[in-house]
């Protein structure tokens, strides 16, 4: 299998989150509001998600940083971003080599509606569930941050083999949990996971669904 990377947690660490204050804010009610990926899950209020995910200038050039220095990527590059959201993350990438090829696809219209004006015609919306419409090795990177584990183990199988099959390199990031503490902390603040698993238990599932690409794993301490 690839490697443990350390991308997205500097940013992930940036912000503070009360735990208890999300658990016991009729938490059931804001967990079927999030799950629709509209409007309230990224611009309403924070009970529901972000709170507002806005553009904000540079804010995720590290992680293009990171991504293009780890996977040597250069103009002619193609890159899918799995669950690309608004598509902030391919942005930062154009911004840094402006002639990568980079796609995105998620299943938020609010989010795809709402991305930077300069990816018109580089995203669609789709399922990460799904098999992707892309032949075999298509893409040069393919990463999915923050996505994967909104996805039930079956839908799962799925979502790993065809990162493993469209792309000759994977990042996949998602939330996970060492001790019973970030346990705690992470199922008092996510409204969205369906699969909360530890590092030991994504890394085997990593290895039993057949992916061989690098991971990292983001923790509410």
């Amino acid at each position: 299998m690839g490697h443990l990377l350390n991308l997205v947690t500097p940013l992930h660490k940036a912000t503070a989150r009360k735990y208890i204050d999300r658990m016991v804010d009729d938490k059931v009610h804001c967990m079927l509001k999030a799950k629709e990926y509209e409007g309230d899950y990224w611009d309403g209020d924070r009970r529901y998600g972000y709170g507002g995910y806005k553009f904000l200038p540079g804010r995720w050039k590290p992680v293009a940083e990171g991504l293009i220095k780890t996977y040597g990527l250069k103009a002619g590059s193609k890159v899918l971003d799995v669950g690309c959201g608004k598509g902030f993350l391919l942005y930062e990438l154009l911004q840094l080599e402006p002639k990568l090829e980079v796609v995105g696809f998620d299943v938020s219209n609010h989010g795809l509606a709402n991305a930077h004006p300069d990816l018109k015609g580089k995203l669609f919306k789709y399922r990460a569930q799904d098999r992707y419409p892309f032949g075999d090795k298509s893409f040069d990177l393919v990463i999915s941050l923050g996505c994967f584990h909104n996805l039930r183990l079956f839908e799962l199988a799925t979502a790993l083999s065809e990162v493993e099959r469209v792309g000759k390199q994977g990042y996949v990031m998602l939330e996970s949990y060492r001790n019973e503490l970030e346990q705690f902390n992470l199922q008092c603040w996510a409204l969205t996971c369906e699969s909360f698993f530890d590092t030991a238990e994504w890394i085997w599932l990593y290895r039993h669904f057949g992916y061989t690409g690098d991971y990292e794993f983001i923790y509410f301490e």
